[in-house]
């Protein structure tokens, strides 16, 4: 939305366009205004210190993910040179990368936004921040790495293919234990009552059965460490994603159920390796946190799954880079994690823990 008024007094306003959304600073002299001084006022009135401030008039320095690379995209480098000569004036939108973290303060004279209609509450542009989504990429999981039993995964995997011909989705819970520094392994997998197609897959969850494949486990020292699913050859749509709309929902879901921050999802697929021999694939994510919130606090469109498979449908708008937006690539969501396999004792029953009549 342009910006007509002046700042009170007369002063210059620069808009000042960061992860935590606009905000406003004003100039009180621009005609000697320089970029060092334009510094020291966004770190008196937006509470960001001049040494951790990046400026520059390129909207990509938004998506840098850390100081080296956003200091490649600054072109405000020069601190004496004039606002004027860099081409910023009144109404200006500058872009701000900064590490750490602050308390974001309401915008200088916030203007109001009124709902339509003659009733309604008016909402300040604090409410709108405080209301503002954002979602990027996490770098980094809770879970150090996911070790698979071998006999396990093997167990899983050839059902699947041999009896199912990865012709529909089928999936399970994993049991295992969590070790020091995050590290999960998943010594066997017990796959409840369901329904599956091509490309969904109903858990029709019996909380009795349950409570006792929770009683093993505890007997056996282990708990329940993730959700694992397969998908079918002949999957939603078409083109390369790595999870669908309706598996990062369901996904979202059960790891918001779990109650231990290492939750892990794992994919297991069919690919063709450089041969032409199709070969079972197993690959581990975590859900982002902010995926996770979206889906606690109803963000996400759990009714709408239709369309692109790649994409995420919102029911709110959220910001992804400088852009509001309602789809979201899936990717955005999955943090991967490392995998391995290891080898335990167990019953060899418990491998695939499964009811006879659910086949």
């Amino acid at each position: 939305m342009p910006l007509r008024e002046q700042a009170a007094g007369g002063a210059m306003v620069v808009r000042v366009r960061s992860r935590d959304g606009l905000e406003r600073v004003a100039v009180s002299d621009p005609n000697s205004a320089t970029v060092y001084s334009l510094k020291t006022l966004i770190q008196s009135q937006l509470d960001i210190p001049v040494p951790a401030q990046i400026l520059s008039r390129d909207r990509n320095l938004l998506l840098a993910k850390s100081a080296s690379a956003a200091g490649a995209l600054s072109d405000l480098t020069d601190p004496s040179a004039s606002l004027s000569t860099v081409g910023i004036s009144h109404g200006s939108v500058i872009f701000l990368f900064y590490e750490g973290e602050r308390s974001v303060r309401g915008p200088i004279g916030a203007a109001t936004v009124t709902p339509a209609g003659s009733f309604g509450r008016k909402m300040t542009m604090d409410d709108l921040i405080a209301r503002q989504m954002r979602v990027t990429r996490q770098e980094n999981p809770h879970c150090e790495s996911a070790s698979f039993d071998r006999d396990a995964a093997h167990a899983f995997q050839r059902y699947v293919n041999e009896t199912l011909a990865f012709a529909i989705k089928r999936g399970g819970f994993m049991y295992g234990r969590v070790g020091e520094g995050g590290a999960v392994e998943v010594d066997f997998i017990y796959e409840p009552p369901q329904a599956g197609t091509e490309d969904a897959l109903v858990l029709l969850r019996d909380l009795e059965e349950e409570k006792l494949v929770e009683a093993i486990a505890i007997g056996l020292g282990m708990r329940r460490v993730g959700f694992v699913f397969t998908q079918a050859i002949g999957r939603e749509g078409k083109g390369e994603y790595t999870m669908s709309r309706r598996e990062v929902i369901q996904a979202a879901e059960l790891q918001t159920e779990g109650e231990i921050k290492e939750w892990v999802t794992a994919v297991v697929k069919l690919e063709v390796n450089e041969d032409g021999v199709a070969d079972v694939h197993f690959e581990a994510f975590q859900m982002s946190d902010i995926c996770v919130k979206l889906f606690k606090e109803g963000w996400l469109d759990k009714e709408d799954v239709d369309g692109d498979p790649k994409v995420s449908k919102m029911k709110k708008d959220v910001m992804v880079g400088v852009k509001d937006v309602r789809e979201v690539d899936n990717d955005f969501f999955l943090v991967p994690v490392k995998i391995s396999d290891h080898q335990v004792s167990i019953p060899h029953s418990l491998y695939r823990f499964v009811l006879p009549y659910d086949v």
